[in-house]
């Protein structure tokens, strides 16, 4: 939750976003109903699948906050204009 907070903060909203799609949505909802439906750990499944997923969702977060590409964001690139902060 920090990771995606520290995107946001710094003006790349893409990144959160396409990482909360691929871990959750195609990666959770499938393996929450495969592990629950498929295999002997019924309801536990999805609970198993929600530790697993949170924690690969941090780890591509920490990896894509290291490599620095957030830097690069237009809205950090351009100085502030306001007068009164200075």
């Amino acid at each position: 939750m920090v990771m995606m907070q520290a995107f946001n903060g710094a003006g790349d909203t893409r990144t959160p976003t396409l990482i909360n799609l691929v871990v959750f949505w195609v990666v959770q909802l499938p393996l929450a109903w495969l592990l629950s439906h498929h295999t002997s750990l019924g309801p536990s499944g999805v609970f198993v699948t929600l530790a697993a997923c949170f924690s690969v969702f941090a780890a591509i977060a920490v990896a894509l906050f290291r490599r620095g590409g957030w830097k690069a964001h237009p809205r950090l690139a351009t100085p502030s204009r306001c007068t009164t902060c200075a």
